[in-house]
């Protein structure tokens, strides 16, 4: 089995005191507060459909999203909200976008699972499982064949992993990989569970980055509760996706603290000890604590984030129910692709 790669405190230099990593710790808090806001919500009747919430994997959102460039593309399933708000998306509009309210990123339209936000190079939450795969690496040749050093980040589970569309994407990943013309770092997203099934039930081989060096593209895992882990790995393998335009695929075994869903209540497929052995390896913990050994970040500094991140998240609930629900005649609007007056031929 491939090593999973630990950064210890006493490996953590100054560079660790720099204002981005309380940057990450505000953002990863953020989330957090987030996510929780919607469950709330969800329990009141607010948000319709599905709900995938992020709390206990913020690491692996943060760690690789605050080490790519303006310019790049990122992918995700359908647990995207974090993806979405780490890449900058607005909070509000976030927000709306789950209430199915017109000021919502996708226009109210898409949902907790379709949230996209080109401007800032999300490029979509997708609710069928897999089926990102292949755009992900389509998208990522095309950046190599316009010649630019541009790259593509896609997240996925570990139960897309048995969709076909997997084995589709990695094998023309690999080839077009030989050429230099796949820059895209496949980020597989391990819980532990697809859905209620654990990786020991859906997988014969469960060391899931050796499934992906099938395909010739190198892999590894990571230790995605710990966001300096994440991190080191994310900026060296960032850098070389740059540099070669060969794919890269980095396993960030990592743990959800929610159910699978909003809706995922009851949880039969854990038990309550498991996942509060989980929470002993929470990454807003595990982050914060090192920044007050290292950097003496004071609990009173954390308070301060715990609020702001509060506030905002109450700011995005209120923006979201006083936002207008869609116009009716948006039914019949992004349907279709509208084309211009085509040029007249010889008769």
């Amino acid at each position: 089995m491939a090593e999973t790669t630990r950064t210890s405190a006493t490996t953590i230099d100054s560079a660790a005191c720099a204002p981005e990593w309380t940057e990450i710790l505000r953002q990863m808090i953020f989330i957090r507060r987030f996510e929780e806001a919607t469950e709330r919500e969800f329990r009141r009747g607010k948000i319709g459909g599905y709900l995938h919430v992020y709390s206990g994997q913020e690491a692996v959102a943060t760690g690789i999203l605050s080490a790519i460039q303006k310019g790049d593309i990122v992918f995700s399933g359908y647990r995207d909200h974090a993806h979405a708000l780490t890449l900058g998306a607005d909070p509000c509009r976030v927000m709306a976008e789950l209430f199915g309210k017109a000021t919502g990123v996708s226009k109210g339209k898409g949902g907790s699972m379709h949230l996209f936000d080109a401007e800032h190079g999300f490029y979509g939450g997708y609710g069928i499982v897999g089926g990102h795969l292949t755009l992900a690496t389509g998208a990522a040749y095309a950046l190599r064949y316009q010649q630019t050093e541009r790259i593509v980040v896609c997240y996925f589970g570990d139960g897309a992993m048995n969709i076909g569309s997997f084995h589709e994407a990695m094998n023309i990943a690999g080839l077009w990989g030989k050429q230099g013309m796949c820059p895209v770092l496949f980020v597989i997203e391990n819980n532990g569970y697809a859905m209620g099934t654990s990786i020991e039930r859906h997988s014969a081989l469960t060391d899931l980055s050796a499934r992906v060096r099938a395909y010739s593209i190198q892999a590894e895992k990571v230790d995605a509760q710990d966001v300096f882990a994440v991190r080191g790995v994310a900026d060296r393998v960032i850098r070389q996706i740059r540099e070669t335009g060969k794919p890269y695929c980095i396993e960030a075994v990592t743990y959800r603290f929610s159910g699978h869903g909003a809706a995922d209540i009851l949880q039969p497929y854990r038990t309550k000890d498991e996942v509060e052995e989980h929470r002993h390896r929470d990454p807003i913990m595990i982050l914060r604590n090192r920044l007050r050994e290292i950097c003496g970040l004071s609990d009173d500094d954390v308070k301060k984030m715990e609020d702001d991140a509060g506030e905002r998240a109450a700011q995005a609930v209120k923006f979201a129910e006083e936002s207008p629900v869609p116009d009716p005649r948006e039914l019949f609007t992004d349907v279709v692709a509208e084309h211009g007056p085509q040029p007249e031929t010889e008769s």
